[in-house]
């Protein structure tokens, strides 16, 4: 991979005599890492390929090879998620933030503004107490379809996503605890994986880039609560999109950035900026962590007593509660007395955390909600069609469905989208077909054959491997 000769230039200021070691470090493999869900089973097929833990991280595991996800079923199950190690330092900054709000005793309420693909959305719902909200926003619709389907197969209840601009956030004035922003950036730290990255790169880039972040952060920031956390964080290496952007939200905005504990061994280093040598920042390098280029940064909002007004009701809601919900279809998940029922616009069952019903309430009269709590599925006459992200949750209660054991064979052609024969003793009806003991997805057993239920928009596109 040749780099830009002006990207060479730039960091050589920033990083002298070392920059020959970054370009190095970018002509090397990529190592590969992948985070684990803590409510679903690390699957026995990782566990041979685990070469270590990544340190900065409580679920994150370094691999000695890259192996074929696409045809791991448990990969489809929201098992783990593949993730950039270094981005996985998220984690640190969250934790320090609700070490400070722990004394908060109303539900916690975290928006990822800049979600997709959600790895970030899913690191911090591993993290949120289940008493918690997080909301995931996307504004591009294409990338909030894979965000929902990233949320919809991790399984939490308590998320929600949403499809908006930074600006519509504003209506939530003093709404968030804390506000997650990995900014739209020049990609600097993605080279080596991202082969595009490195063609569209200048130094014009860099600073539209810079531009865009501030007017993210400009059009968003009032909704974040006095006293709460703003986690901002990029993928690239140059002052003017990090250290300049917080020494500009210190200035204008008045937040503070916070220190989070690190590790020497880490590999971790500070600022890069001769103008902020002591900025409380955290730069991930290739040829000094394991992962790719990041850089992240903590502040806090200043505290000032406020008002907390009462949101005006958009007409636009997402739906309707509804009181009148079958026993059949509430027992699908564990406690159904413990979530407010809803249906969509479009007749679609939704099951939200009663917990943070209220919340919802007031998320979904000012924004787009694209997914919420637990999609349970949908009536037809007195039938019940149980969705497919209903199998994936972790409030399943899967001792109320029949269920089916598939082999990898059978398993990789469910996810394909094929018809299968299921075995004599399977009821007809819909049943819940599973793949080393674990939910996967639904198929109606008609007799002769069953039908299949996995979503054709999360097909497996690639050829048979059998």
């Amino acid at each position: 991979m040749a780099v830009p000769a002006a990207f060479v230039t730039q960091m050589e200021a920033l990083l002298g005599d070392q920059t020959g070691l970054l370009v190095d470090a970018l002509e090397a493999p990529a190592p590969v890492s992948v985070r684990l869900n803590p409510r679903k089973t690390s699957p026995a097929c990782l566990q041979s390929l685990i070469a270590a833990e990544v340190p900065w991280s409580s679920w994150g595991r370094f691999l000695k090879e890259r192996p074929s996800f696409t045809f791991d079923p448990l990969f489809h199950a929201g098992h783990y998620y593949v993730q950039e190690a270094a981005s996985m330092f998220v984690e640190q900054a969250f934790r320090v933030a609700l070490n400070q709000l722990k004394e908060i005793t109303a539900p916690l309420k975290v928006l990822d503004l800049c979600a997709a693909p959600g790895g970030k959305s899913t690191l911090l719902l591993s993290l949120l107490p289940e008493s918690g909200m997080l909301v995931a926003n996307e504004v591009i619709r294409s990338r909030a379809s894979v965000l929902v389907e990233t949320i919809r197969k991790w399984g939490y209840p308590n998320a929600v996503v949403t499809h908006n601009e930074p600006s519509d956030f504003s209506r939530l004035e003093n709404f968030f605890d804390v506000m997650v922003v990995d900014a739209p950036c020049s990609g600097e730290g993605m080279f080596r994986k991202d082969p595009e990255a490195v063609k569209e790169w200048s130094p014009d880039q860099v600073r539209h880039c810079a531009v865009r972040q501030r007017t993210i952060l400009t059009n968003s920031l009032s909704c974040l609560k006095p006293g709460g956390f703003l986690i901002y964080s990029t993928c690239t290496y140059n002052t003017e999109e990090d250290e300049a952007v917080v020494g500009w939200l210190q200035e204008e905005w008045n937040l503070e950035p916070v220190v989070i504990p690190i590790e020497k061994e880490w590999g971790v280093i500070g600022s890069l900026d001769e103008q902020r040598p002591g900025l409380s920042v955290y730069r991930f390098l290739p040829h000094k962590t394991q992962g790719e280029g990041f850089f992240l940064c903590l502040l806090q909002k200043p505290f000032q007593p406020y008002d907390e007004r009462p949101l005006k009701r958009n007409k636009n809601t997402t739906g309707t509660t509804i009181k009148a919900i079958p026993a059949s279809v509430k027992s699908y998940i564990i406690e159904p007395d413990a979530y407010v029922w809803n249906s969509t616009s479009k007749g679609q069952l939704y099951a939200v955390p009663r917990v943070m019903s209220d919340d919802y309430e007031r998320v979904s009269a000012q924004l787009h909600v694209l997914h919420a709590g637990i999609m349970m599925g949908e009536m037809k006459g007195a039938s019940f069609i149980p969705h497919p992200s209903l199998a994936l949750s972790t409030a399943l209660n899967q001792d109320v469905v029949s269920t089916c054991e598939l082999d990898l064979r059978q398993a990789i052609a469910y996810l394909r989208g094929e018809a299968l024969v299921l075995p004599a003793e399977c009821p007809v009806g819909w049943v819940l077909v599973c793949f080393e003991g674990y939910a996967l997805g639904w198929m109606k057993n008609i007799g002769q054959r069953a039908n299949n239920g996995w979503p054709t928009e999360w097909r497996i596109r690639s050829g048979n491997p059998f």
